[in-house]
């Protein structure tokens, strides 16, 4: 077939030539481009060196042949091979993961080696002038026909890459076997909502591997593989939660809650089928279900906003939200020698939330958790009271928090600091300058003007470097998941570690989704022990953990007093020493006919005493951790 004629698209590039004085002022030669022309039928081998280079010219040549360690420039964003005598292609080209345009006008191709669907960021494709099989060249000459034929290459490419080898578990600490202690598992999974995953987004993966009726095979597998106890997902589309996700764990003994994003309230019955949203599962032998509690972030803006216009116009316009469930622990999953009647079952709070995920909203992802944690706080006011406490004043930390979810923020952010530490600054970067701080006083426990505070005491379990990232995109790679738990009740026993580095390596992986990974988030799995609630009647949690897990250090803190109405009768005990290295708690007195105990002064778990209460009081011995096994934790 003659050739047809071919002008050159790419005429001589000006380039400039460094003077004597330019060498002797040390002014450095900087090329990204590289042409070679003229009659050339092969290629020095150290091109393949010059891995610097971005655009690459070798058109009008007569080159038979292109090595395959062209894949060696991975920077190349511009190849062109056109009007040589190129009878076929590289496998490896489509390693070229940067490349824009790729010209192979006027060779003598018959077909295009299928890895070429691997090049998702490409844009100009030239193939005229070749004797391409008209499979190709119809699909070609269609309108948006680069991208159709790419993907058709891409959907058919065979998939040579074997699974990822299991994550590894990571022990953090053994169980605390001198007390009854629950134990428990917790999956963070956000799992991709079918309308987010297209391949304008996610072109670097084949269309089947996209589809949700393949991708909800490998996520509801790597569900059941697992088997946690409490399963927090997020961007569960909500016709998929009802049709599917409670349908299959409900076989499996699970009972679930789920709530969409606030926009589905103004929408069509149809229209709400395809709205995601968060879920919450948990084992029905495990947990009793209480209460669950839907937390819309646009509706608290326009309650906190008192006029002000950053946050309605940043905040009030994000319909993000948080899902919360009240659930007990059932009695017999303390392993336990006390007597089944003797046992009270502990509450839990599980949380879940999906923080909005656009980086120049650094503001709202801010506001959003900040409204989130009062409003948890609030939650857990009002269940205490419904326990019986009466106390004015109630520490929100009486009930252990598991708070799971996407934060779209990552460990240096102040999303991350703010559930971290328990506060804030004021000024901090995050709020971008904006006017928020009189709207966000109503929201924060901190007296002073600097700092933004929440009260809950959290623990992070996944720390440093354990996960170095939750979310694998071609554009993005980050931890931006989390699972914070209360310290003072609970201890991190062990957690499941990263997907291995080395096979997203060998296998060149772009991104995720992929065959083998069903969603572009990675599931976050630890376990966590309990300790089981000492009866007294009225109270509804356990005393603080004495261990504090190596996870999560915790600095010390001094004696104090806590006030406590249980059963109608008030009574002072002494504060006990704080988690980290504290001492043990003083005397206590019992106002309610109470004896004294005293606690020794030393470490903090080795401190000790007695103390008897009479009536409704207790007198508080010295013990470990924070209060001395107070069930419910009031200031």
């Amino acid at each position: 077939m003659p050739k047809e004629k071919y002008e050159s698209s790419n005429p001589r590039r000006n380039y400039s030539i460094m003077s004597s004085e330019d060498l002797a002022s040390g002014k450095k030669s900087e090329w990204y481009e590289l042409e070679i022309s003229g009659p050339v039928r092969n290629l020095c081998p150290k091109l393949w060196s010059l891995r610097h280079l971005t655009s690459l010219y070798l058109n009008d040549n007569n080159l038979l042949r292109i090595p395959p360690d062209i894949s060696k420039l991975t920077n190349l964003t511009y190849l062109d091979l056109s009007s040589n005598k190129l009878r076929s292609l590289p496998s490896e080209l489509g390693d070229l993961s940067l490349m824009r345009q790729l010209l192979l006008n006027n060779n003598f191709l018959r077909n295009l080696p299928f890895e070429l669907g691997k090049l998702f960021q490409l844009q100009t494709l030239g193939l005229q002038g070749n004797p391409l099989s008209p499979d190709i060249l119809n699909r070609y000459n269609e309108p948006n026909g680069t991208q159709k034929l790419l993907s058709y290459m891409l959907d058919h490419l065979a998939l040579n890459v074997t699974q990822p080898p299991q994550r590894q578990w990571i022990p953090v600490q053994q169980r605390d076997c001198s007390r009854p202690t629950a134990v428990f598992t917790v999956m963070c999974y956000n799992v991709l909502c079918d309308k987010y995953c297209t391949r304008q987004l996610y072109g670097y993966c084949p269309t089947w591997a996209l589809n949700w009726e393949y991708r909800k095979k490998g996520i509801m597998d790597e569900i059941k593989h697992y088997r946690a106890d409490i399963i927090s997902l997020q961007e569960v589309e909500t016709d998929q939660f009802y049709n599917f996700f409670l349908p299959e764990l409900k076989r499996d003994g699970y009972n679930g809650i789920f709530s969409p994003k606030s926009r589905a309230r103004t929408m069509s019955e149809q229209e709400r089928k395809h709205v995601d949203g968060c879920a919450i599962f948990f084992r029905e032998a495990k947990f009793h279900f209480i209460k669950e509690y839907l937390i819309e972030f646009n509706q608290l803006a326009m309650a906190n906003a008192e006029g002000n216009d950053d946050m309605l116009n940043r905040v009030m316009t994000k319909d993000n939200i948080g899902l919360a469930a009240l659930l007990e622990v059932k009695e017999p999953h303390y392993e336990t020698g006390m007597p089944a009647d003797r046992l009270r079952g502990q509450p839990l709070l599980v949380a879940t939330a999906h923080i909005h995920w656009d980086p120049e909203y650094s503001d709202v992802k801010l506001i959003q958790t900040m409204m989130l944690m009062w409003e948890l706080k609030q939650i857990i006011e009002d269940t205490c009271r419904g326990y019986g406490l009466t106390a004015p004043t109630i520490d929100c930390n009486a009930i252990p928090l598991l708070l799971c979810g996407d934060l779209n923020s990552l460990p240096n952010s102040g999303v991350v600091e703010y559930l971290s530490t328990g506060k804030v600054a004021a000024d901090h970067l995050d709020f971008k300058e904006y006017a928020y701080r009189s709207s966000l006083r109503k929201i924060s426990t901190a007296e002073g003007k600097d700092a933004l505070s929440h009260s809950f005491r959290l623990c992070r379990a996944y720390q440093g470097d354990t996960m170095p990232f939750t979310n694998y995109t071609y554009e993005f790679k980050g931890v931006i998941d989390y699972i914070f738990y209360s310290r003072e009740h609970m201890n991190l026993l062990g957690l499941l570690g990263p997907l291995d580095g080395e096979w997203f390596r060998e296998n060149k992986v772009a991104g995720c989704p992929h065959p083998h990974i069903p969603s572009d988030h990675f599931s976050l799995f630890v376990e966590l022990e309990m300790p089981v609630p000492v009866p007294n009647g009225r109270g509804i949690g356990p005393g603080p953990s004495s261990a504090v897990s190596p996870m999560c250090p915790s600095s010390g803190g001094g004696g104090g007093t806590s006030n406590m109405t249980v059963g109608g009768a008030a009574g002072i005990v002494g504060g006990g020493g704080g988690g980290g290295s504290g001492n043990g708690g003083g005397g206590g007195n019992n106002n309610n006919n109470s004896g004294s105990g005293g606690g020794g002064s030393g470490n903090m778990n080795n401190s000790s005493g007695s103390g008897s209460g009479g009536g409704g009081g207790s007198g508080g011995g010295g013990g470990s951790g924070n209060n001395n096994n107070l069930h419910m934790k009031v200031r």
